[in-house]
């Protein structure tokens, strides 16, 4: 099948490889020359594991096409997929300018009857006004399809090709089982494609983010209750986690989500339901838990310094939001490590993959270091912010050797209490 995909950002470069990588014809398309001409040589913006390889074998075998030419991929195409971002505005609502903007593009350039599906995340009624747009600049039949994303960073790939399930929101017959010829080949293992109405679907996205989030706030508001009272929240999450109605997933606590998805969509949600006149209570306490997370962290190296780190220096492992992606947007990194400037402390950090896109938030107000253990020289502590996976067995007696102090501020719960302390160290971490 021939199929667009105008914006090249992390859902449309994973959707538009994942869909060539079955066989389809695929044009990208964006207007950042710099970004199209790197793609087209296998040179990607993002980091997300196993992507770069299934681009350049896409790529060397034609079914893959990175484009400025709009034009061109809305005529060469029978359906075309809206996957341009959705920012949070001032007031925490999905800036929709870009949606409509390329909605009404393709409705100049059509030729013939289209399928336009919306793969950016927006608000209930969004596709109510692609459909006008559009309607508004062609004189071509076409439908309109919600087909929200449900992909983890760090694993999207994967989850693009093996997926619990397929949301579809028509009410076309025709768009549908389009529709569903193009996602067939990813359910042969009898996951569901759920066809829905259209304003369902944009929702299910919706919450399906801000459940997962308000499970995250969840988890730290009952670790920071089992400090207080002298309880461990690991074990605490093994007893909730193994009832089957509960679930393991995203009750680990921590310093906070971050990332592209929660933070937006559980605001975006909350004035979605202000503007129908309803008080989003959990949705709220969500946000402002994942909030107050961060500073509960900077909190706990400040009360053991008895508020006194002007010139302490810290070793920071970890920068992204999340293992296994350079993505720091709302990363708790930018706030703990902001915070701890404003004090006066110094920060040498590194990041697997994040450290360039550190640099341009922090600039020259921290070091980067190439490992872990290029930050640790006369540091008096470690704060641990990312999980990545290499930072769970390092050479403790290496590190001793090289800090001025034998601390550990743990944002993730990475190591076993007893294990670090008697290696030696003061460790200090969430909800234990």
């Amino acid at each position: 099948m021939k199929i667009c995909i105008i914006g090249t950002g992390y859902v449309g470069l994973v959707t538009g490889t994942c869909l060539a990588e079955m066989g389809n014809e695929v044009i990208c398309v964006d207007n950042d020359k710099n970004k199209l001409d790197n793609l087209a040589k296998g040179i990607i913006p993002i980091y997300e594991p196993g992507l770069e390889e299934i681009i350049s074998v896409n790529v060397a075998e034609s079914r893959l096409l990175f484009t400025d030419d709009l034009e061109y991929a809305v005529k060469a195409s029978l359906v075309c997929f809206i996957a341009v971002g959705t920012p949070e505005d001032e007031e925490g609502r999905a800036n929709l300018s870009y949606v409509f903007d390329v909605a009404k593009h393709i409705a100049k350039n059509m030729n013939e009857y289209k399928v336009i599906v919306n793969k950016s995340t927006v608000p209930v009624g969004t596709a109510d006004k692609v459909y006008d747009i559009i309607k508004n600049n062609t004189k071509h039949d076409f439908d309109i399809v919600s087909n929200p994303e449900f992909l983890k960073q760090g694993d999207a790939v994967n989850d693009f090709l093996k997926p619990d399930r397929i949301i579809i929101g028509t009410d076309s017959d025709k768009a549908k089982n389009i529709m569903q010829d193009i996602y067939s080949p990813f359910l042969r293992t009898g996951n569901p494609i759920i066809v829905m109405d259209i304003k369902s679907a944009e929702m299910t996205k919706y919450a399906a983010n801000a459940f997962l989030a308000t499970k995250i706030s969840f988890a730290n508001e009952i670790a920071n209750i089992c400090e207080r009272v002298g309880a461990d929240c690991d074990l605490v999450r093994v007893g909730m986690s193994s009832d089957k109605r509960i679930g393991n997933q995203f009750l680990f606590a921590g310093i906070g989500y971050g990332g592209s998805c929660f933070p937006k969509d559980v605001k975006a949600l909350v004035n979605i339901a202000q503007d129908v006149s309803y008080d989003a209570s959990i949705l709220k306490a969500t946000d402002d838990v994942n909030k107050k997370q961060r500073l509960i962290f900077v909190n706990k190296i400040l009360n053991y310094y008895k508020n006194e780190i002007n010139g302490k220096k810290f070793s920071v492992w970890g920068l992204a939001f999340k293992p296994n992606t350079n993505d720091m947007r709302e990363s708790p990194a930018i706030t703990i490590i902001e915070k701890l400037l404003e004090y006066g402390a110094t920060i040498e950090a590194f990041d697997p993959k994040a450290t360039e896109t550190a640099k341009h938030i922090f600039e020259d107000k921290i070091k980067y270091r190439k490992n872990i253990y290029e930050t640790l020289d006369n540091a008096d502590a470690i704060l641990l912010l990312t999980e990545w996976h290499e930072f769970r067995r390092p050479n403790f007696d290496k590190i001793k050797s090289m800090m001025k102090s034998n601390v550990i501020f743990d944002g993730r719960n990475q190591y076993e209490q007893s294990k670090i302390k008697e290696r030696g160290f003061e460790y200090i971490c969430i909800g234990r």
